[in-house]
C-alpha cells in the first residue's frame, strides 16, 4: 500500500488567540468597554447644514433682472466657435439685461493660452464685461468661480466644462448657462441640490 496523499487546504488561516482569552496575562487582555451614561437633562445637539438666507426653498431670491453672469474661459471659446455674440445671445436667452463678469483668474487663464486665443482675449477685454478682482493665491479659474458662487449667490455661471458644471450643481440655487449643439441657443439650468 502506498502513502495516502493529503489534500492541501487553501486559504487557511493561522489560529490566533482572542484578546479576551483566559490564557493571556491580565495586562495583555482586551479591557471591556464601559458604557457612558447619558444625562437626560443635557441638551441634544444636531448638526444641520446652514442654508443661505437668500434661498426660499429651492428658489434663489437674489437673482434679478440685471443678471450678473460669471463667464468661464471655455465658454468664450465655444461661443466664438458657435459664432455667437456673447452679450447679445445672453440677452436673447434670458430676455433681460445681462452683465457678463470676468474674474482676474479667467483673464490670466486666457492670457496664458497665448496667441491662438487672441480673439477670446479681445472679447474678454470688452468694456461691457465687468472685471472682478481676485484676492486669493493662484490662478486656477474653476476654484475661483466655485468659491465666488458659494459666497455670493447672485451670479449665473456660464461654462461648458463638465467638471465645473458638476461642482456647481452641488451648490443649491446657482443656475448654469451653457452652449448646446453649436446652435445659437444658450440654456439656463436652475439646479437643485441632489440628496447624497
Amino acid at each position: 500500500m502506498g502513502k495516502q496523499k493529503k489534500a492541501r487546504k487553501y486559504a487557511t488561516m493561522k489560529r490566533m488567540l482572542s484578546l479576551r482569552d483566559q490564557r493571556l496575562k491580565e495586562k495583555d487582555r482586551l479591557k471591556p468597554k464601559k458604557k457612558e451614561k447619558k444625562d437626560p437633562s443635557a441638551l441634544k445637539e444636531r448638526e444641520v447644514p446652514q442654508h443661505p438666507s437668500c434661498l426660499f426653498f429651492q428658489y434663489n431670491t437674489q437673482l434679478g433682472p440685471p443678471y450678473h453672469i460669471l463667464v468661464d474661459t471655455n465658454f468664450i471659446n465655444f461661443s466664438i466657435k458657435a459664432k455667437l455674440d456673447l452679450v447679445q445671445s445672453m440677452m436673447d436667452c434670458l430676455y433681460a439685461k445681462c452683465i457678463p463678469c470676468i474674474t482676474d483668474c479667467v483673464m490670466a487663464e486666457i492670457e496664458k493660452l497665448g496667441q491662438k486665443y487672441r480673439v477670446a482675449l479681445r472679447i474678454a477685454k470688452d468694456p461691457r464685461f465687468e472685471r472682478l478682482p481676485c484676492t486669493h493665491k493662484g490662478t486656477y479659474a474653476d476654484d475661483c468661480l466655485v468659491q465666488r458662487v458659494t459666497q455670493h449667490k447672485c451670479y449665473i455661471v456660464a461654462t461648458v466644462d463638465r467638471d465645473l458644471k458638476r461642482r456647481i450643481r452641488k451648490i443649491p440655487g446657482v443656475p448654469i448657462m451653457y452652449i448646446s449643439n453649436h446652435r445659437k441657443l444658450l440654456q439656463v439650468n436652475n439646479n437643485k441640490k441632489q440628496p447624497d
